[in-house]
């Protein structure tokens, strides 16, 4: 797997994404990232019906789906649409930030593999903060000091990852709990 550790990520934009993800990406490659880009990569596939923005959601998803990178950058007009297309891919957990105290909160607390930001409303220079705090931090690292911080989130993405609407329903629409942990405060 193509780990943050090592610096590499995977990335993709429709042509309304692309200004803001030609930033991030020469931003991460200053950094010494090796970027994997499946989606826009210039004027001549702009347009390119290939490279609609839900299309190029499930070629990065996929890339997390299959193991072989670990976190996604997807960029689209509103970060929305290619957001939820990427997490239609089993195993992505994907958010949609404008901030870089959310795309914290989304490798923190959320534990997501894939960020997706609007080229419509996030800075170049904001994305590339932004993205700097998503690929230097996981699941549980420690910014905020709340006693179960981890268990707390770990349990949540857990449950996320094994929930079945099928199970859901025929429960009563009741979750099926694979533990509790209380996130104690100060």
């Amino acid at each position: 797997m193509k780990t943050c550790k090592d610096k590499q990520v995977v990335v993709g934009s429709d042509g309304a994404g692309f200004a803001l993800k030609e930033a991030v990406v020469a931003h991460l490659k200053a950094k010494g990232w090796e970027v994997l880009d499946l989606g826009v990569t210039g004027e001549e596939n702009r347009r390119d019906p290939d490279n609609m923005f839900h299309r190029v959601g499930f070629r990065v998803g996929s890339k997390i789906s299959e193991g072989e990178y670990e976190k996604g950058l997807v960029f689209c007009g509103t970060g929305m649409g290619i957001h939820i297309a990427a997490g239609k891919c089993p195993g992505v957990h994907a958010g949609v930030v404008e901030s870089v105290p959310a795309g914290l909160r989304a490798a923190c607390g959320n534990g997501a593999n894939v960020l997706s930001m609007g080229g419509f409303y996030v800075a170049p220079v904001m994305g590339c903060e932004i993205a700097d705090a998503f690929l230097n931090h996981n699941l549980g690292d420690g910014y905020e000091d709340i006693p179960n911080f981890y268990a707390y989130h770990k349990l949540a993405r857990d449950e996320i990852e094994a929930f079945d609407y099928e199970e859901y329903k025929a429960n009563g629409f009741q979750v099926h709990k694979l533990g509790d942990v209380q996130l104690g405060g100060k």
